[in-house]
């Protein structure tokens, strides 16, 4: 479980991305597509193309964090 701080925002990008991305990728995607600034301390949600697997982007001040993430539910979609 991840507890969020209160007022952090959390931003949910509706377009699936390619999972492989790190940490440069899945920012440069928060800036680009999204025109956000990936240091603002929000959270940055990416779902990958079949809707199972969810990555998280946020930056805790020092640098990036990907928590790790699991399969969301098996033979289903989210």
């Amino acid at each position: 479980m991840i507890s969020v701080p209160p007022g952090v925002r959390i931003c949910l990008a509706a377009r699936p991305v390619d999972m492989l991305k790190g940490f440069d990728g899945l920012a440069a995607v928060v800036q680009q597509h999204l025109g956000q600034d990936p240091f603002s301390g929000q959270i940055f949600a990416f779902r990958g193309k079949r809707g199972d697997l969810l990555k998280l982007l946020l930056w805790d001040g020092q640098g990036f964090l990907i928590p790790p993430t699991r399969n969301l539910c098996k033979g289903g979609r989210v």
